[in-house]
């Protein structure tokens, strides 16, 4: 009965589009280097999803680790999410913290935040996810903000679940954010299948770490992200390896409609929006250290890292263009 109700419940065709990474220097060209599915040509967003790095894992002593300088967001959310090593975070509102495995840290860049990101003297090995999340238009100049939630685990039969945001499998989130959202940490035990009951209105991706993964009846390999449109009241995902678990990031939620000029660390609705956004950042940067009278700043100051903040680069020469779900 209840395979007739899950048949009732979607579509009759899956059909996962499988997004494949590019590398990215991250910080600058001696930085580490990252493996980013989102944005594509094809696609631009998953729910408010609009960013997903994925690195290691990487040993230090070889990369060097990670270590971004301060540089400013606006309206967005970065949500950090390790696997292994630690990862020192400092902000422009004050919050000093450290990423761990299985702990969100979650910041709300908003109207504009600057932040660093420096992977800690004791970390060896260096591995997870760097995502990002567009703010609606409603409140994407919505004021500075920290969240940290170390999720308990979920276990089920053949996998184990941390819920970072949303719900799944009977475990909530209690970080706030602005738009409806799914984040979850899923490993699979070898030979498993779990099938995961979710909302039908959303849209979900399925970032593999490591391992191969069958999701909907589509094999995903390592650092591939598989896309599936709303309709789906469950997911089903199985590993059909014998012998080792496969660990994998489900993210979800319901399509956002707006369309958003993304560019650098910065998140607007026009052209105009991120050169200013880049303008204000640019005069931060010259602006004289306690120098009063000029107004409040735009980012803010980022305290206890040691080295100069990332200027932003220079806007291409034609305008930047808005770019929705997909293309």
């Amino acid at each position: 009965m209840g395979r007739e109700l899950q048949e009732r419940e979607v579509p009759t065709v899956s059909k996962v589009e499988v997004l494949t990474p590019r590398d990215v220097p991250l910080g600058g060209p001696r930085a580490m280097t990252v493996r980013r599915t989102l944005p594509q040509r094809t696609r631009s967003l998953i729910g408010a999803w609009c960013f997903a790095d994925h690195y290691g894992p990487d040993d230090v002593a070889d990369t060097g680790g990670m270590d971004v300088a301060p540089h400013p967001h606006i309206g967005l959310q970065t949500v950090s999410w390790l696997f292994t090593g630690e990862i020192e975070h400092r902000d422009s509102l004050g919050s000093h913290a450290f990423v761990r495995p299985g702990e969100l840290n979650l910041m709300t860049g908003g109207h504009g935040i600057a932040h660093t990101e420096v992977s800690t003297p004791d970390t060896t090995v260096l591995h997870g996810v760097q995502l990002w999340v567009a703010l609606p238009d409603a409140h994407r100049d919505a004021p500075r903000d920290f969240q940290h939630h170390a999720p308990a685990p979920v276990d089920l039969p053949g996998a184990e679940i941390r819920v970072f945001l949303g719900s799944l499998a009977g475990s909530a989130s209690p970080v706030r954010t602005f738009t409806p959202l799914l984040g979850a940490e899923l490993v699979l035990r070898p030979g498993a299948e779990v099938s995961l009951a979710v909302d039908p209105a959303f849209e979900h991706g399925l970032l593999v770490d490591t391992g191969e993964l069958r999701f909907a009846g589509t094999v995903l390999r390592r650092a591939e992200l598989g896309y599936l449109e709303p309709g789906f009241g469950h997911l089903t995902l199985t590993n059909d390896s014998d012998t080792d678990p496969a660990r994998a990031i489900l993210l979800g939620g319901p399509p956002f409609e707006e369309e958003i000029v993304m560019w650098w660390n910065f998140i607007g609705r026009s052209h105009a929006d991120v050169a200013r956004a880049r303008e204000d950042w640019t005069a931060e940067l010259a602006r004289p250290a306690g120098q009063q009278g000029l107004g409040e700043p735009r980012f803010g100051e980022v305290e206890g890292y040691d080295g100069a903040p990332l200027p932003a680069p220079e806007l291409p020469s034609v305008p930047l263009r808005a770019r929705g779900r997909a293309r």
